[in-house]
C-alpha cells in the first residue's frame, strides 16, 4: 500500500497547529480564570481594620453641657460631611511618645488592647495628639516628651510639656462594618475643656468646629457611634459614673453593648 507522505505530512501538521491553538486556548481560559478568581478574592477579603481614637471635649455653658465637634470636609475619605469629635488614625510615633502620666489602668479592660498598657497608652496620646492638630487645643503639664520625631510631638518637647493621661476618662470604642471601604477601631476618650490649654483653630482638616449641646446633637448629621458616645456622656454627666460601651455591626444590624 502506497502512503503518501506530504499528505501525512500535511495532516500531522494541521493537527499540530490546531492543538497548539487549542492549547492557547486553554492557557488563556486559565489565566483568564486565576485573574478572576483572584479578583473574587481580593473582593470578598476582609479590609483592614485601622486603630483610632478621638477626643470628647465637653464643658458647661449657662447650666448646659456642649461637646466640641467639627464636620469632616466633603472630600473626606470616610464619610465627609458628618459632624465628628476631633480623632485619626494611629500614629507610632504615638507610642513612643512619652506621656507624663499614665492612662489609669481601670481603663484597660474596656479597650480591646489585650490587657496591654502600651497599646491602651498609645491610643491615649493619639486622642490627644488628634485633638491639638484639628482643634488647637493641648493637654500637657510640664515634663519631657522624650526623642519622638513627629511634628506634634515636637512642639510638645519645645513647650517643654507632656500629656497627663491620667485626666482621661473613657467612653466606648466601635468597630467600622465589614462592608466598609475603610475600617476603624476607634476608641473614645473624654475631657473637660478647662483642663486644656490653647485657642480653639486646628489644621483644616475638620470643618465648622462648633460647641453643639448634648440634647440638641440629634440636629445635625453624625454616625450612629457619635449618638452612642453622646448618651454615654450624658449619663456620665448626670450619675458620675463612667459606664463604656461598644458598637459593632453584626447579624445584619447595629449593635451597642456594654464594653
Amino acid at each position: 500500500m502506497l502512503v503518501n507522505r506530504s499528505r501525512v505530512t500535511a495532516k500531522k501538521h494541521t493537527i499540530s497547529r490546531y492543538g497548539q491553538v487549542f492549547a492557547n486556548i486553554q492557557n488563556n481560559t486559565k489565566s483568564k480564570f486565576k485573574k478572576h478568581m483572584s479578583s473574587i478574592r481580593k473582593k470578598d477579603r476582609p479590609t483592614k481594620i485601622g486603630n483610632a481614637a478621638s477626643l470628647v471635649i465637653y464643658r458647661s455653658s449657662n447650666g448646659k453641657y456642649e461637646v466640641l465637634m467639627g464636620r469632616r470636609g466633603s472630600k473626606a475619605r470616610f464619610k465627609p460631611g458628618v459632624y465628628v469629635f476631633p480623632g485619626g488614625m494611629v500614629e507610632q510615633a504615638d507610642g513612643q511618645a512619652i506621656p507624663l502620666k499614665q492612662l489609669a489602668k481601670r481603663h484597660k479592660r474596656h479597650m480591646a488592647v489585650a490587657d496591654s498598657d502600651y497599646k491602651a497608652n498609645m491610643l491615649a496620646m493619639t486622642a490627644v495628639r488628634e485633638a491639638h492638630e484639628e482643634v488647637g487645643l493641648t493637654l500637657g503639664s510640664k515634663g519631657n516628651i522624650g526623642k519622638v520625631n513627629q511634628v506634634s510631638w515636637n512642639t510638645f518637647r519645645e513647650l517643654g510639656i507632656s500629656p497627663d493621661l491620667s485626666k482621661l476618662d473613657y467612653l466606648g470604642r466601635a468597630i467600622t462594618p465589614s462592608f466598609q471601604p475603610i475600617r476603624f477601631h476607634a476608641r473614645f476618650f473624654s475631657i473637660p475643656y478647662e483642663l486644656l490649654t490653647g485657642k480653639i483653630a486646628g489644621d483644616g482638616e475638620l470643618e465648622d468646629v462648633r460647641w453643639i449641646k448634648v440634647d440638641k446633637y440629634r440636629d445635625y448629621e453624625m454616625m450612629k457611634v457619635q449618638h452612642m458616645i453622646i448618651e454615654t456622656l450624658k449619663e456620665k454627666l448626670l450619675t458620675g459614673k463612667t459606664k463604656p460601651k461598644k458598637l459593632f455591626f453584626k447579624w445584619n444590624k447595629i449593635n451597642i453593648l456594654p464594653s
